[in-house]
Parts: structure tokens; sequence; C-alpha cells
């Protein structure tokens, strides 16, 4: 059975750190799309970071230089290093994967077209 689960999440302060991670089970990470994105109250769901097949991984402009995603196959985990959290950053996060997609990262990023979704991870960021 395929499966994501994230962890990580939690509730900090301005300018605080936080690493979610994506477990997954049933399938390994490999050169195709997988992501993060988050979803605020009243808000679209938006991409964060993605890792694509061909290229290096592409963030949103509000996170960049911020957040860093990043994958252990080993492990069959995805990582999101988030620093520097901004009260702006609070939103439920969600891991995906699709290993029917073999795209450049930012289309991975913009298309949130996947087909296997975590249950999601609530990032909270007070000021």
């Amino acid at each position: 059975q395929v499966q994501l689960v994230e962890s990580g999440g939690g509730s900090v302060q301005a300018g605080g750190s936080l690493r979610l991670s994506c477990a997954a089970s049933g399938f390994s990470f490999g050169n195709y799309c997988q992501g993060w994105f988050r979803q605020a109250p009243g808000k679209e769901r938006e991409g964060v970071a993605a890792i694509g097949r061909y290229d290096s991984p592409s963030y949103a402009d509000s996170v960049k230089g911020r957040f860093t995603i990043s994958q252990v196959n080993a492990k069959r985990i995805l990582y999101l290093q988030m620093n520097s959290l901004k009260p702006e950053d609070t939103a439920m996060y969600y891991c995906a994967a699709d290993p029917r997609r073999y795209y450049y990262s930012d289309s991975c990023l913009t298309n949130g077209d996947y087909n296997y979704w975590g249950q999601g991870t609530q990032v909270t960021v007070s000021s």
C-alpha cells in the first residue's frame, strides 16, 4: 500500500526553524516529481518546494533562501528544512509524489496534480 506520512510540524516563534519529514511506504522517492505544498485557512494550496528529474529544486519566491528540500532515497524520506520562519508561513504542509511525472522542477512546483499525498502536518509561526 502506497502511503506518505508527514511529521515535524509544530509551533515556533518567528525566526525559528523546523524540519518537516515525509516518509514513504510502498514505493521509493526517485527522479520524478515530489514536493511540499501548503494551505493556509481561506487560501488556495500553493507549491512551496519541489524536486524534478532534470534540474535543481524549485522554490516559491516567498521561501527562497529560507527553505530547503532534500531527499534520502535509502531512507525513503523527503525533507523540508525551514529556517527564518515568518507568521505568513503558518499553514498545513503536505508532501506529494507522483512517479508518473518526470518533469523539470518548476513544473513539479506549479502543477499540483499529484497522485500521492500525505495527510499533512500543521506549522504555526507566532510573531
